[in-house]
């Protein structure tokens, strides 16, 4: 199992939008179709951050993820490449179940899941691509456990910090991300007195520069 990423850098990771991130950075970001899956009813702050543990899942197959399940940790995040299938569904109410009991903050796939009103009772937060009728089996065909994965398009190690919320989920090496954090934190701070000069008749152009930009090229 992966080192986990430091408790004080989770704090702050929670508190940060990936969104807000994003206008700083560029590499990590997973596709814009997975999302989450709790409505906010369920899932208020419809944000977590935690640890990588990755998982590469062949597509009718889940005996792997039925086994290693009990090796996951409160902190961690179950990162799930599901090798290109997305008909698939590897995670339903039972599988949900033996997760949330393990203590892990959430688990993001590149696939769908299923039994989406199990997940919802057991308020588990998963970012996935939607629901599918069709699931899993135990084929036993293989897979592999804690090497580096893709999901959604990013690059995803064991041990990296995951950041998920409304608008999606990022991953970063730990090394690389309390800089780009507290960056975004610190937008995210000055954001509120700016919307208020927004809405007294401030021009967005004049604010951020932009208009400066188009007249000097008239």
């Amino acid at each position: 199992m992966p080192d986990q990423v430091d408790g004080g850098l989770l704090a702050k990771a929670e508190r940060a939008e990936t969104a807000t991130i994003g206008h700083r950075r560029h590499m990590g970001f997973v596709d814009k179709d997975i999302q989450c899956v709790l409505p906010r009813e369920i899932f208020p702050k419809q944000r977590t951050a935690g640890t990588a543990v990755t998982l590469a899942l062949p597509g009718q197959d889940s005996t792997l993820l039925h086994h290693v399940i009990e090796f996951l940790r409160p902190g961690d995040i179950l990162v799930i490449d599901r090798l290109g299938d997305h008909k698939h569904a590897c995670l339903g109410g039972g599988v949900a179940a033996a997760i949330k009991a393990s203590g892990c903050r959430a688990v993001m796939i590149d696939g769908p899941c299923t039994d989406l009103p199990e997940i919802e009772d057991l308020a588990l937060p998963v970012w996935c691509r939607g629901v599918a009728p069709i699931t899993t089996r135990l084929y036993d065909i293989g897979g592999s456990f804690n090497v580096p994965v893709c999901c959604g398009g990013a690059v995803v190690n064991p041990g990296d910090l995951v950041v998920a919320d409304f608008s999606g989920a990022l991953v970063m090496p730990p090394a690389e991300a309390e800089g780009d954090i507290d960056w975004a934190l610190g937008k995210q701070e000055g954001e509120l007195e700016g919307h208020k000069r927004l809405l007294a008749g401030e021009k967005l152009g004049e604010r951020t520069g932009a208009s400066a930009m188009v007249r000097a090229k008239l």
